[in-house]
């Protein structure tokens, strides 16, 4: 088993969680590309969170839709590949700090 747990700045949620508020339609063009197959999906207000059963060699990618509600620059820790039953075995890549500016009202 492997989890890719990608953290999402803090006062931000994502979407397609089922909760009120949540709108399918902004979350329509999520995708997975690639050979894994996801087995569990996790949309956490910390992470998000993928569970795989198995990942083959190769490349592939997945997307979430994020709601950000505050503005500010956020220094993201890496996003992290790891087996689940051997955490010595694992993958990071950097997230670069993210920043988000809101219409200032006249």
């Amino acid at each position: 088993w492997v989890v890719l747990n990608d953290p999402i700045p803090a006062g931000s949620s994502i979407l397609r969680t089922g909760l009120g508020g949540d709108s399918l339609l902004l979350a329509t063009g999520e995708k997975t590309r690639g050979f894994a197959q996801e087995a569990f999906t996790e949309r956490s207000q910390e992470a998000f969170r993928v569970y795989y059963e198995y990942v083959p060699k190769g490349k592939w990618s997945t997307e979430y839709t994020l709601r950000l509600n505050n503005e500010g620059v956020f220094q993201m820790p890496p996003s992290r590949l790891e087996a689940l039953y051997a955490p010595e075995m694992f993958g990071e890549t950097p997230v670069r700090p993210l920043t988000v500016t809101g219409k200032k009202q006249p």
